[in-house]
Formats: structure tokens, sequence, C-alpha cells
């Protein structure tokens, strides 16, 4: 199947419900940050095992930013087998904005990668 599974995880409880992101994460990095989005790409890949995964972790505002997470802070990570990544953008615009080049960038970076992934297998 192309598409396995799909996560909503808003709150950090369902974070660690769902993806099994562990807890202390929260308080040690933020919920906007490299590890809980990597945290959050492992989940998904094993709770679906699928072999990519996405995941995002932002502050889309308009409220919500701090001095080292403006609004506008984006975490993204994708999991390719046992390979990880992510990568931290700053998004300007309003809130709908601000998810829309999340969702922009998330996918190309998906594309990007799987692309290389066929490559590599051909």
């Amino acid at each position: 199947a192309w598409f396995e599974a799909g996560f909503v995880t808003y709150s950090n409880q369902q974070k660690t419900r769902q993806l099994n992101v562990p807890q202390p994460l929260f308080t040690q990095v933020g919920a906007v940050s490299r590890e809980v989005v990597e945290a959050m790409v492992r989940g998904a890949q094993v709770q679906s095992a699928a072999r990519f995964a996405v995941a995002v972790s932002g502050v889309a505002g308009p409220g919500g930013g701090s001095l080292d997470k403006p609004v506008g802070t984006v975490w993204l990570a994708w999991g390719v087998g046992n390979e990880v990544s992510a990568e931290r953008r700053h998004f300007a615009g309003n809130r709908d904005e601000v998810r829309r080049q999340t969702v922009i960038a998330a996918l190309e970076g998906l594309i990007r990668r799987t692309v290389r992934e066929i490559k590599n297998q051909g």
C-alpha cells in the first residue's frame, strides 16, 4: 500500500500515546525539536510498519512563539528504513501560510528521499 496510516498528534500526550515519544523529551527539549520529530518518525514507522514516514512539529501562530522558537519555526523529520533525517525551517506568514509551507516542505522532502531510495535500489 502507498499509504499505510496517519497520526494526528497535536498534544504531547498523544505524541507519547500513539507514537511512543518519550515523555521526558517534552520538558528537556520541547515538542518543537529535532529529538521529538525524530522520535515521532520512528514511532510512526513502528506503529505502521511503513518504510517511509514524515513528522512535523512547529509553532504556526499566531501565538505560542518564544525567543528561541518564534512563530513560524518548524521541525520536520523523514524516516526511510532505519535512516532518519531532520531539519529546522522558519516560515513567514499567518497560521494558514505557515501550515501550508510546512506541508509543501514535508512532501518535497519525502519525494526527494523516495526518488533517492528508488535510484539506490535500481
